[in-house]
């Protein structure tokens, strides 16, 4: 007689189960986010670099949005807020940042469905593979992502089965040289350089009070800090306010009628208005090349339409938009545009280079996808260098990857999405006044090359 034994065949273990989708950021987006897994039922943990939800926000929290309530409050944690009894501010109100964050995102973060799985001070460092690098293939989807967390001057791995990215981009400025570059000397010049959306009439005040400022760049951050500096000039005699755009016109910040969010059209307006009245002198076609120091102020070097052009100024306001931190991501695999730096499938929609309007198409998880499986940049992050974001749109966008993770594959490609009409290709040069003059500041300096817009008398 003979014995056979046969051992069973052994299958692999499954080395995501009871792991957690990892969201990198508790911002309006990572919260929602937060909220759309939990409604799912999948396990999550979020990590917030800052002190408290919405730490970026809270940054340009003296900045009014221009997107009423309405426009900023996710269903899903609408839904997880309603049942711990929180009233919704009124829809038609425009929110500043910090109304944001009190009103919204914090007590959002301390619902019982979020709060346990919210961890702050914790900064993700990198992203990769348990046991692997970006170069390896086999198995690549199967094994747990891996994310270095720095929390409290400790550091430790992390794992999850997934990742969500919405860490934005308010933190990575775009550099002040129109290279892309930042100045040589950056270091030394740090004094007299401001991050965009300062506080120019609460705590930054006495960096601008009767000096010159030269604030560069052409969108809706440059135009709020325009209208707080020339208020603050009508305040400050000596207050100067310049400002340099590399376009020949401030064509996305003059918005015209057409914009359905009124009060970004009415921004733009203003700008246009404090423009003609000579109030903010505009310094158009402008590429700045050189940066330094030049006794107590700094001069800036550069050309206008192509001929050189140089002025001093004392504060510079680097409003030139913002770009993702892509080196936390070296060891995932990214299909991004190499423009914008968006994923690759959704750069179309958004690149500023093909679409003047700055509308967006709704979109999901299938412009979102990577080659990297179950890894998702999603918020601002996701845009890349393109401007125009609306939270609205980061919203569906963490929706359908909730949907995605859940197994639910065709509701994550409903994509379902009705945004405002931003108006962006309307001109903006024969706007309506915004203001009644003041008595013009004595001119400190000579501001030579510039072209002042003539004034219109005694009003727009």
């Amino acid at each position: 007689m003979t014995l056979t034994l046969s051992a069973p065949t052994e299958t692999a273990p499954d080395r995501l189960a009871g792991l957690p989708v990892a969201i990198i950021g508790a911002g309006p987006v990572g919260l929602a986010a937060a909220a759309h897994l939990s409604r799912r039922g999948l396990p999550f943990v979020v990590f917030e670099a800052g002190e408290s939800a919405g730490s970026a926000i809270a940054l340009w929290g003296h900045t009014r949005l221009f997107s009423p309530w309405r426009y900023v409050i996710d269903e899903a944690a609408r839904g997880l807020l309603a049942a711990q009894g929180w009233t919704s501010p009124d829809p038609e109100v425009l929110p500043r940042g910090r109304d944001l964050v009190a009103d919204y995102l914090e007590p959002l973060a301390a619902t019982p469905q979020l709060a346990p799985h919210i961890r702050y001070s914790a900064n993700v460092s990198a992203v990769s593979r348990q046991g692997m690098d970006r170069t390896r293939s086999t198995g690549r989807a199967d094994a747990p992502f891996v994310l270095r967390v720095e929390q409290n001057g400790n550091v430790r791995d992390e794992l999850a089965r997934a990742v969500i990215d919405t860490s934005g981009t308010y933190r990575n400025p775009n550099g002040l040289l129109a290279s892309g570059l930042d100045p040589v000397d950056l270091d030394a010049l740090r004094p007299h350089l401001s991050h965009a959306l300062p506080d120019v009439l609460g705590r930054d005040r006495a960096r601008f009070a009767g000096r010159r400022t030269l604030v560069l760049g052409a969108g809706h951050s440059a135009a709020n800090t325009l209208i707080a500096l020339a208020g603050l000039a009508r305040q400050q005699p000596g207050t100067e306010v310049v400002w340099g755009i590399r376009n020949a016109g401030p064509k996305r910040v003059y918005t015209g009628a057409d914009d359905e969010l009124q009060d970004r059209a009415a921004l733009g307006d203003r700008v246009a208005c404090l423009v003609a009245e000579g109030r903010i002198t505009l310094l158009d076609s402008f590429e700045v090349d050189r940066v330094e120091l030049a006794g107590g102020a700094v001069r800036v070097d550069g050309r206008r339409a192509g001929e050189p052009v140089s002025i001093e100024t004392d504060v510079i306001v680097g409003a030139t938009g913002f770009k993702p931190d892509l080196d936390m991501l070296r060891e995932i695999r990214l299909a991004l545009d190499d423009i914008v730096e968006a994923p690759s499938a959704l750069a179309p929609l958004i690149d500023p280079n093909l679409h003047s309007c700055g509308t967006v198409p709704p979109h999901g998880v299938a412009e979102l996808a990577q080659p990297e499986p179950n890894f998702f940049v999603a918020g601002m992050k996701s845009y890349g260098r393109a401007p125009t974001f609306l939270l609205l749109t980061g919203y569906e966008q963490v929706r359908s990857i909730a949907d995605e993770l859940a197994g639910d594959h065709a509701a994550a490609r409903r994509v379902r999405l009705t945004l405002p009409e931003t108006g962006v290709c309307s001109g903006g040069e024969g706007s309506a006044c915004c203001s009644t003059p003041s008595t013009s500041a004595p001119a400190r300096r000579p501001l030579q090359l510039l072209t002042v817009r003539p004034s219109r008398g005694g009003g727009c």
